[in-house]
């Protein structure tokens, strides 16, 4: 029984449940429905939303961007992160930097790009790439500290070639910091494109969400914000911590 009541799934629906009564609760409390409605109150307005296209247009073009600023952000920070673990020197160089751009706030980047490059999709992208490289490098730099020299060392014995020696000794023990840095990756990276498409697009969802706070529309802030979540916590859960599972597999076999 009490690994019944254990069980992931079921502590998961569970604590959502109780998030969604705090929020009942707190709607008959505020009993105001232009100030935080009612859960269901916002079917209708997610239905109208849907159903006239401009719900999809709008998630299909953060999800776009999302994904244009995911990629080359880990690329670019997996690399620099190796580097700096592996090589002392190139460290010492790069580290001032990288403590520089981990505290610059992502507003202070989102502004400067859109006032040198301009209001358009390269200015948006740069920008969110920009704020997410020093996270995924100071990951991958610990992972590349940690790396184990017995194995290294195992390596060179066998006169493995750079490639092989890359597949089957780095690339496994790089794995859940790769993992651990996509999985915060992505959670930050779409939080910074609503800012983005706050700020300086015509469209997204965060672009939705300041048309609807000017209109003083929380429902419909609501209803774009939580779809957007949704989407997210379905990546989370499908894609992302299944992989982490697998890459971490081996260091429990």
């Amino acid at each position: 029984m009490n690994k019944t009541l254990q069980h992931p799934a079921l502590v998961r629906a569970t604590s959502l449940g109780l998030l969604l009564l705090l929020w009942i609760v707190a709607a008959e409390l505020t009993a105001d429905a232009s100030v935080l409605p009612e859960p269901w109150a916002l079917w209708e307005p997610f239905a109208k939303a849907t159903f006239s296209g401009a719900l999809p247009y709008h998630l299909g073009m953060t999800l776009w961007r999302v994904i244009c600023a995911f990629v080359p952000a880990m690329a670019v920070g997996v690399a620099l992160g190796v580097l700096m673990g592996r090589i002392p020197s190139v460290d010492r160089w790069l580290d001032p930097w990288l403590v520089v751009f981990l505290n610059l706030p992502a507003l202070v980047l989102i502004v400067l790009c859109y006032l040198w490059i301009g209001l358009n999709e390269a200015a948006a992208i740069i920008a969110v790439v920009l704020n997410k490289i020093p996270n995924v490098a100071t990951i991958l730099r610990e992972g590349a500290r940690a790396l184990d020299p017995n194995l290294g060392a195992m390596a060179e014995v066998y006169r493995m070639r750079p490639l092989t020696r890359l597949r089957h000794v780095v690339l496994p023990q790089l794995a859940p910091f790769i993992a651990g840095a996509a999985r915060s990756g992505i959670a930050v990276i779409w939080k910074i494109v609503l800012v983005v498409e706050f700020l300086g697009r015509s469209s997204g969802i965060g672009f939705q969400i300041h048309f609807y706070f000017q209109l003083f529309d929380v429902a419909m802030v609501l209803v774009y914000a939580l779809s957007f979540i949704g989407v997210m916590l379905m990546v989370e859960v499908l894609m992302l911590q299944p992989a982490e599972s697998r890459v971490r597999r081996w260091r429990t076999a």
